[in-house]
């Protein structure tokens, strides 16, 4: 790679047209979402180590999850930050791609993990009787163990077809950090084979999980509509629409700004950033909340927690 790049270091940019005036402004929102991941994410992790009582396959996956989001927002958003705030934008040429394979696997990762929690949520609710001997604690291990792997082959490939590429500058990515479709235009060759083989693979990894997660709720939906009184119903259907709000937030906006690259649309520097920012880092502070948070399990244990604190 040295001999075949003149490029050294690469520049973020964040949002190309943001006027100076609202580098803090934004910053700080950026600063308050990993607070808030940071926080949520962690408290997560920890509340399913140390309970007993949710060492079940549901907070299991939920944990892997609260994992890696919390590893892609500590990756990612204190450099950004750091841009902002003291005007340290720069980024080495090979802590670029390290940060491009974790960018990759932990983004190809979570959509495999919510697949995987949605067959979960499927098999509770459609099969409830057997789900014990279906879905079991070694079982999910396992395929948490594999999704990994997988997530981490694709993160690969993707890193080395980038890095092989030879890049002479200009260096500046107009993004926030390093992912293929916005270094890889940076190199001084043709780059159609690699995006045409990129967007493949992104769209395998998105499009896939898509189809086995709505199936699995629309079967959701259907199952607890004919068996559910009308209360039950309406309170079920709200936790669907709540699990569905931080999926569509994750996946639509993804297929749609792959899709423009790939048809060769060309969007808004500004818009491009924003879309990537909305969904993926708001999905990363809502899913510990909305997943794990406010499940009975979780209430329990922090209200006891607090009693405790309360009495000392």
């Amino acid at each position: 790679m040295a001999n075949q790049s003149t490029v050294s270091e690469f520049i973020f940019i964040g949002f190309p047209g943001l006027h100076q005036n609202f580098h803090i402004p934004v910053s700080m929102v950026m600063f308050l979402l990993y607070s808030i991941s940071l926080v949520a994410n962690s408290t997560v992790m920890i509340l399913i180590l140390v309970k007993r009582p949710l060492h079940q396959p549901m907070y299991i996956i939920i944990g892997n999850l609260a994992l890696s989001d919390l590893l892609f927002d500590t990756l990612t958003l204190p450099k950004i930050i750091a841009k902002y705030w003291f005007g340290a934008g720069s980024i080495s040429f090979y802590g670029c791609f390290f940060q491009l394979f974790w960018v990759h696997c932990l983004g190809s990762f979570d959509s495999f993990v919510i697949m995987l929690m949605a067959i979960d949520r499927y098999v509770a609710v459609c099969k409830p009787l057997r789900y014990h001997s279906i879905i079991t604690n070694r079982l999910v291990a396992i395929l948490c163990y594999f999704l990994w792997l997988l997530a981490a082959l694709i993160a690969t490939v993707n890193s080395v077809v980038a890095a092989k590429l030879p890049y002479c500058g200009p260096s500046n990515i107009k993004n926030c950090f390093c992912a293929f479709t916005t270094v890889t235009p940076l190199a001084c060759t043709d780059i159609t084979h690699s995006i045409r083989t990129a967007f493949i693979s992104a769209m395998c990894v998105l499009l896939l999980p898509l189809a086995f997660i709505a199936l699995s709720y629309v079967l959701i939906i259907l199952a607890i509509k004919q068996s559910a009184r009308n209360e039950k119903w309406k309170k079920a259907f709200y936790t669907c629409t709540t699990h569905l709000f931080v999926i569509g937030l994750y996946y639509i906006p993804r297929v749609f700004v792959y899709g423009s690259n790939q048809a060769r649309w060309i969007l808004d520097a500004d818009l491009n950033v924003l879309l990537l920012c909305l969904y993926t880092f708001i999905p990363h502070a809502a899913s510990p909340i909305i997943y794990c948070l406010r499940t009975k399990e979780i209430k329990d244990i922090i209200g006891q927690g607090l009693i405790k604190i309360n009495n000392r």
